[in-house]
């Protein structure tokens, strides 16, 4: 079991940047990948970025230069810096991890991410 807890979330105006944390309950961090995604009510879960534990990175499309993923090994937490945000990338947001490695950003849309935090709510006002 490894749990996961979000924060640093909040209300910030268009263009303006957050920084979310995902710390996590294995000591090992680094022998997990880690995703985020963004929920919005009444939509379905979106992939925003991961880094894998064999050192690989993926961002969607819709981040690709405003998001930054990093990991903290000794903090056994991940990260998610998000740059230039826009009122479409609000949401719930998630982080995840799986036990799987991946390559291209396809593979890490689709691993089995077993562990999930409770997420943390973003909201960009316009």
């Amino acid at each position: 079991q490894v749990q996961l807890v979000e924060s640093g979330g909040g209300l910030v105006q268009a263009g303006d940047s957050l920084s979310l944390s995902c710390a996590a309950s294995a000591r090992a961090l680094k022998n997990y990948s880690t995703g985020w995604f963004r929920q919005a009510p009444g939509k379905e879960r979106l992939f925003v970025a991961a880094i894998s534990r064999t050192g690989g990175i993926s961002y969607a499309d819709s981040v690709k230069g405003r998001f930054t993923i990093s990991r903290d090994n000794a903090k056994n937490t991940v990260y998610l810096q998000m740059n230039s945000l826009k009122p479409e990338d609000t949401a719930f947001y998630y982080c995840a991890a799986s036990v799987n490695a991946f390559r291209t950003t396809a593979q890490a849309m689709g691993l089995i991410y077993s562990y999930w935090g409770q997420g943390t709510q973003v909201t960009v006002s316009s």
